[in-house]
């Protein structure tokens, strides 16, 4: 069952049209007089528009191991307060996002980084552990990603815009969009047994917003302390912040999470478009 949208209590407690000013929705703007329609305005302000990811299992599928906290953390925090089960797939080992001073064994210490923030949202972490920048769409890459949607049976899966700057967050959206169809193929064989039907497919937001046209916004300004929480996980990319290649992240997190709020009218948020494709759009 896909994410749905719903009214607050009120509405669905007085809309039944025996009160002018709680008559249902759309009579007022299509019927009403122009009094009718403000009322109708007024009333609607006072209503949350509500996600409800309860009963859902929701998979982010991430390039790099900090890329989850930055794009889509505050919403995997917001589906588990509804009850969602939650899981996180790195496909990269993150060995080479090495600051100015060299950090020993990097790839293990990311992946203790990626367990202790998986641990904040008692996420499933599911690791690819392929080479950064070196990632592509080939067959091993296609099957171990089947192979996590079957380990997971993910209703809905977030994953990166092919618009992103590198090179391995555009490979993760062609691995991740591939994967929600042949996840539930019986004739693509892995080690699990194939899904009964395709998860949904969200691409979540660029880094810096570039080129991405939102298609809607969830509402994190609740969640967005252990966005914070998690990200504070991964001190070696945290380190990294005077790079001339790179940029401080909690501060990136912030604005983008900010710009994107002001645009949905509300404090923080975080930006998505649906995956426009045969089984992968669900209706709300």
């Amino acid at each position: 069952m896909t994410p749905k949208i719903c009214m607050g209590d009120d509405y669905r407690d007085r809309g039944t049209g025996s009160n002018p000013e709680c008559r249902p929705t759309q009579f007022v703007f299509n019927r009403g007089s122009r009094d009718d329609q403000k009322n109708a305005k007024r009333l609607l302000s006072q209503f949350d528009m509500k996600l409800d990811f309860s009963n859902q299992r929701v998979l982010a599928v991430v390039a790099h191991p900090d890329d989850a906290e930055l794009l889509c953390a505050g919403t995997l925090a917001r589906a588990l307060a509804d009850g969602a089960e939650i899981g996180v797939c790195v496909m990269c080992d993150g060995g080479k996002g090495q600051a100015k001073k060299a950090i020993k064994n990097l790839v293990a210490v990311r992946r203790r980084e990626m367990k202790a923030a998986a641990k904040l949202l008692n996420a499933k972490l599911f690791l690819g552990e392929f080479p950064d920048g070196e990632l592509t769409d080939g067959k091993t890459q296609r099957g171990r990603l089947i192979e996590v949607y079957r380990n997971f049976w993910p209703t809905l899966v977030i994953a990166h815009s092919p618009a992103d700057y590198h090179p391995d967050h555009r490979a993760v959206a062609q691995l991740a969009e591939v994967a929600s169809w042949f996840c539930a193929s019986t004739g693509h064989r892995t080690r699990t047994k194939a899904l009964d039907a395709p998860p949904e497919l969200w691409r979540m937001d660029t880094i810096a917003m570039h080129d991405f046209d939102p298609g809607f916004y969830v509402d994190v300004s609740e969640h967005y302390e252990i966005k914070e929480r998690m990200l504070n996980c991964h001190q070696s990319q945290l380190a990294r912040g005077d790079d001339g290649d790179f940029s401080p992240l909690t501060e990136l997190m912030a604005t983008q999470a900010k710009a994107r709020g002001q645009q949905a009218d509300t404090t923080m948020a975080e930006a998505f478009q649906i995956h426009r494709a045969f089984k992968r759009a669900k209706a709300w």
